[in-house]
């Protein structure tokens, strides 16, 4: 590699050099180049919003900002916590508690419970065909049911 001495500086660099890395200027004429304008030129910033830039601080910081919403979750569950107890202890009267007699209403007459009606089982022998009938006084089986249940099982039997 061939060596080149710059004018400004008088530092030897290399012969390809554009720039001189000590000083920043143009080896060949001396002059200073403004090195900001040409990264500027060959990278091309982009520029961000104020949302983008709020994003990708957040990218660049996940850890911190996850602590930090963590946290604030936290707080704010505590502050939620602590209005509700607050809220509890001031709602809750201090008088004692009053009976449900006296809060009931007794004036209305009191209904005797009907008894279940006597269940009837019919077995026909096979576990699957098990069925239970209630009786209701004035229900009258339809007219198929008997006609199935005859065909089956024979004339009904007495018990």
């Amino acid at each position: 590699m061939s060596k080149v001495t710059c004018v400004a500086c008088k530092h030897q660099i290399d012969e390809a050099a554009r720039i001189c890395p000590y000083c920043g200027a143009d080896p060949v004429s001396g002059h200073k180049i403004d090195t900001q304008a040409m990264v500027q030129e060959v990278f091309q910033p982009r520029r961000l919003s104020k949302t983008e830039s709020i994003l990708e601080y957040a990218r660049n910081r996940q850890g911190m900002f996850i602590g930090a919403t963590v946290v604030a979750a936290f707080l704010i569950l505590a502050a939620l916590h602590q209005l509700v107890t607050v809220r509890n202890d001031s709602a809750v009267s201090a008088d004692p508690a009053v009976p449900l007699t006296e809060v009931a209403d007794l004036s209305q007459p009191e209904e005797k419970p009907v008894p279940m009606p006597e269940l009837k089982f019919r077995y026909d022998g096979e576990p699957k065909k098990m069925r239970t009938f209630v009786v209701e006084p004035g229900a009258v089986t339809p007219p198929e049911v008997i006609q199935q249940q005859t065909q089956t099982s024979g004339p009904p039997q007495q018990q």
